[in-house]
């Protein structure tokens, strides 16, 4: 059965004008829009209104290279991969998998560019997504082909213990490789990266010795008890990352350049919802963001003092406007901290990711009246400040109020209901 019908979910996609949330019936429509929106914008409340958008592009002029855009930082960026197996737990999905697997994506400054561009992914990745939303009007092979700006297995720069950390997590159903403009920018602006492939929660996740899992979540039903527990289990996942990564016995070579006192973690869609849950579990944690994620595991009474950034569709987020925002509105009283909410006027779910860029360049419309390239631009700008700000301690006047540069982004004050 194709995920393309069967990924609605909450996370994502709330309501949009006229209270229509699109979610499904997308796999008809052809081209990449069937993988970006069906994979990427399922989350509305059960009991809401479906319809299809009102314009979808199903002609679809193919790119020869698709590409991600130029890092803004002033540093080369490394790329590696790393196979983890955490033999602690057994795998939440699949009871017989006595351990828990994952594949990471590490990307860094490094100290040259090196010979090889990293691939986006492999072709079989590729084509099982282009498959699974019964797309045959693109060659399968399009997205493993999308060049990148990191250089393969480069050298790491930096002093020991002097850069700051941040995990990144995918939406359900997608790869962690649809973060990797955000990643890219993050580590020319001299940031370790760690960016999850969630096992079992993704349509296709290649290891070393050539398996592919696919995606056994996305044929469960999607109720609160379920997206609860996908959100723990990624707070799970994360921590174990984390122990690889600034234990004694690192996973990875260039573990010693990471400052284990400056963590954060930053996500799309659930990969943004789980940072909550994730930060009350570990409190290595230093910082969070949701990018986009309807939150389901509620912040403790306690609270949590911790710097967090809410970012968002305006159609969807928008305080008082509905379920999605409410959850936002539960969490913000919980949130004692430092705090924004952030709203970008025209993005649609899959603006905030590489694919919102994708799909523009495969002239696919979906549904966004914002350009990818402008709404990823905004993506990696406020991401970058709050991460500079609290990780850093570098002041960032922009989080504080509404810029000239950045019209599109409002300024919510939660107790009025007032964004600017």
């Amino acid at each position: 059965m194709s995920h393309a019908t069967n990924a609605a979910g909450r996370h994502g996609a709330g309501r949009t004008t006229g209270s229509r949330v699109r979610r499904r019936g997308l796999a008809a429509a052809g081209g990449l829009l069937a993988v970006v929106t069906a994979a990427a914008l399922a989350s509305a409340p059960a009991s809401a209104t479906v319809s299809a958008p009102a314009s979808v592009s199903t002609s679809v002029s193919v790119a020869p290279t698709p590409y991600l855009p130029k890092p803004t930082g002033s540093q080369p960026v490394g790329t590696t991969k790393l196979y983890l197996k955490d033999t602690s737990r057994p795998d939440p999905w699949v009871p017989t998998v006595k351990y828990r697997e994952l594949m990471i994506s590490l990307w860094y400054p490094a100290k040259a560019p090196g010979r090889h561009r990293a691939q986006y992914m492999t072709p079989k990745e590729s084509e099982l997504l282009l498959k699974d939303g019964k797309i045959t009007s693109l060659p399968a092979d399009v997205l493993s082909r999308t060049r990148t700006n990191a250089f393969t297995d480069a050298r790491p720069a930096g002093r020991k213990r002097a850069l700051p950390l941040v995990v990144l997590s995918p939406g359900h159903g997608k790869p962690r490789a649809e973060l990797t403009s955000l990643a890219e920018d993050l580590a020319s602006r001299g940031y370790v990266v760690a960016a999850v492939d969630h096992t079992y929660e993704n349509i296709a996740t290649t290891f070393p010795d050539g398996r592919v899992t696919t995606c056994v979540t996305c044929e469960m039903d999607r109720t609160p008890a379920w997206w609860e527990k996908l959100s723990h289990g990624r707070a799970a996942d994360v921590s174990f990352v984390l122990d690889q990564l600034t234990g004694s016995r690192a996973a990875w070579k260039g573990a010693r350049l990471i400052d284990p006192s400056r963590i954060a973690m930053a996500g799309h869609s659930v990969g943004g919802a789980s940072a909550l849950p994730a930060m009350v579990k570990d409190s290595r944690i230093r910082a969070g963001v949701d990018v986009d994620g309807t939150t389901d595991a509620p912040i403790p009474e306690s609270g949590l003092s911790r710097p967090f950034l809410f970012l968002g569709r305006q159609s969807t987020y928008t305080p008082g406007s509905g379920e999605a925002a409410a959850t936002w509105e539960r969490d913000w009283k919980q949130l004692t901290g430092w705090k924004r909410w952030l709203l970008v006027r025209g993005a649609e779910h899959v603006s905030f990711t590489d694919l919102g860029l994708l799909t523009d360049q495969l002239g696919i419309d979906v549904g966004a009246d914002i350009a990818g390239v402008r709404a990823m631009e905004i993506t990696r700008r406020y991401v970058a400040a709050f991460l500079d700000q609290h990780l850093r301690g570098r002041p960032q006047p922009l989080l504080d109020e509404p810029s000239a540069r950045y019209p599109e982004v409002l300024h919510c004050t939660v107790e009025t209901k007032i964004c600017r």
